[in-house]
């Protein structure tokens, strides 16, 4: 009898120190998972401010358009430069080159000595050179010094992406060869360099 309740002391002893163990077990395990949790997480950072991005600015191509300018008492062509969007192909940069040409300046301090009313046909860049087709306008009035002056226009501004290029003008899809009643004679192709030592202004 009294081994009986010796033996149930013991096991409940036993059961006591077990249920302890794990207790703290349990708890120490819960703290150890807590503490690891905290040390390796980093701490949460603050959201960085991204620079704003830049708008992107279209990218330009220059050209130039050559107007009748006086100096002194001499008369010359000047360049005066417009920008175009650099996505056009060259023969667009031209184009509006030419458009802008035959408009007319806008600046009082330059002249032309186009006819008013000449439009631009066509204007293509083939093997041979830069054509620049006008319409029956070009060919009308003026003297020696306008045509020569007109002529020089249509070259310079034709060759302004490249001044070494070759030119020819055509009125109304047929090659011109002389210009005006007083027979201005173009031996084309016509080049800055050739006309420059065949005709002053």
């Amino acid at each position: 009898m009294q081994n009986q309740e010796k033996n149930r002391r013991v096991g409940l002893g036993v059961i006591a120190g077990v249920s302890a163990a794990v207790v703290i077990a349990v708890a120490g395990g819960g703290w150890w998972a807590w503490h690891s949790l905290r040390t390796s997480s980093p701490p949460a950072s603050s959201p960085t401010e991204q620079a704003p991005t830049s708008v992107r600015q279209t990218e330009t191509q220059k050209a130039e358009v050559y107007w009748i300018g006086a100096t002194s008492n001499d008369i010359e062509v000047v360049p005066n430069a417009i920008t175009i969007e650099n996505t056009a192909q060259p023969e667009q940069i031209l184009e509006s080159a030419f458009k802008r040409l035959l408009a007319g300046p806008s600046d009082k301090n330059f002249s032309t000595t186009i006819p008013d009313g000449t439009t631009l046909r066509s204007l293509t860049l083939e093997n041979d050179g830069v054509h620049v087709n006008l319409s029956e306008e070009f060919t009308t009035g003026g003297g020696t010094a306008s045509m020569t002056g007109r002529v020089a226009q249509v070259i310079y501004t034709a060759t302004s992406l490249d001044p070494n290029a070759q030119v020819w003008i055509e009125v109304e899809g047929k090659t011109l060869e002389v210009l005006g009643g007083e027979g201005l004679l173009l031996d084309q192709p016509l080049t800055r360099k050739g006309f420059e030592k065949d005709f002053d202004l």
